[in-house]
């Protein structure tokens, strides 16, 4: 299979080397010199192109593919940007492959859990209306609809993977659950290994197509109860704990990052596992295992 990878980040690279390891023809995309280098590392057997989502006129180098991969960033920057990126820039790609001659047959569009918004800790799944409470989240929900509709419009398939909170390599954030303090609320997430794995399972099997898949692993955890059980991995003490409403007093807070402090699910991943992915990292326990290894050899040296 043939499939460009739109936006080889975080994720992207990860993806690029599982899909190389199974031999599917791959090609990672990037807006800058030094992403291309970045690709290009991956594997001699990934392909490294220079184009720019919000940029029409340079997505003529991308590649004849059967499916693309859109996970392009916005950076962390603010709602206009992430609208640039997330809904003007899919526009653009799917408008410039759909009017090739020889265009892709699916597309795969990553998302976020963020669209959810406040369930008040309840679980949530693919079946949930979404009711996204910041201007980011409700970009991310037009995006979804653009990656499902738009395709639909071209002929092709649309998938849309919405990942739980990504860790993994340079993403652990020990710090943050080790020094406290923290803020109560329920962790949904995923390895990276798994994110990338659950779309290159879903492409391999050509599984959920027109379809929304949960991209979370087995076992949402109370924040409280996460940071007591890595400070305890870690041999160091619990750190200091404070309620929603402790935190919204201290200030200091976007309106943006107030509302991502009062919403509160459990997300499912029963759809995932019904499709047949295995998860390599089912929960936190096995996800975080290399990395409190290397704190406890390096903090303990």
């Amino acid at each position: 299979m043939r499939i460009c990878i739109v936006g080889c980040g975080y994720v992207g690279l990860e993806l690029a080397s599982q899909l190389a390891d199974h031999n599917h023809d791959v090609t990672g995309v990037r807006r800058s010199e030094s992403g291309l280098k970045t690709v290009e590392s991956v594997s001699p057997n990934v392909d490294a192109v220079q184009a720019d989502v919000t940029k029409p006129e340079t997505l003529a180098a991308l590649p004849d593919v059967d499916t693309v991969v859109f996970a392009a960033s916005a950076g962390g920057r603010g709602a206009d940007a992430a609208r640039n990126v997330y809904v003007e820039g899919l526009k653009n790609v799917i408008e410039a492959y759909g009017t090739r001659q020889s265009s892709p047959d699916r597309l795969v569009y990553t998302s976020s859990t963020g669209v959810y918004g406040d369930h008040d800790g309840a679980w949530v799944d693919e079946e949930t209306a979404i009711d996204p409470t910041t201007e980011k989240t409700r970009v991310l929900a037009n995006a979804e609809s653009v990656a499902l509709e738009m395709t639909e419009d071209y002929g092709k398939s649309g998938t849309v993977v919405r990942f739980g909170g990504l860790y993994g390599p340079e993403r652990y954030r020990l710090e943050r659950y080790l020094k406290g303090p923290v803020t109560a609320g329920s962790l949904n997430m995923v390895h990276r290994v798994d994110a990338a794995g659950t779309i290159r399972y879903l492409l391999s099997e050509e599984l959920a197509q027109n379809m929304v898949v949960l991209a979370v692993d087995d076992e949402p955890v109370d924040k409280h109860e996460f940071a007591d059980w890595l400070a305890g991995e870690c041999d160091v003490n619990p750190p200091e704990k404070q309620t929603v409403s402790q935190r919204m007093a201290i200030g200091n807070l976007s309106e943006a990052a107030r509302r991502r402090l009062q919403t509160n699910k459990r997300c499912c991943n029963d759809r995932l596992k019904a499709l047949g992915y295995e998860f390599r990292y089912p929960t936190f326990r096995q996800g975080y295992r290399s990395a409190i290894e290397n704190y406890r050899s390096t903090e303990g040296a």
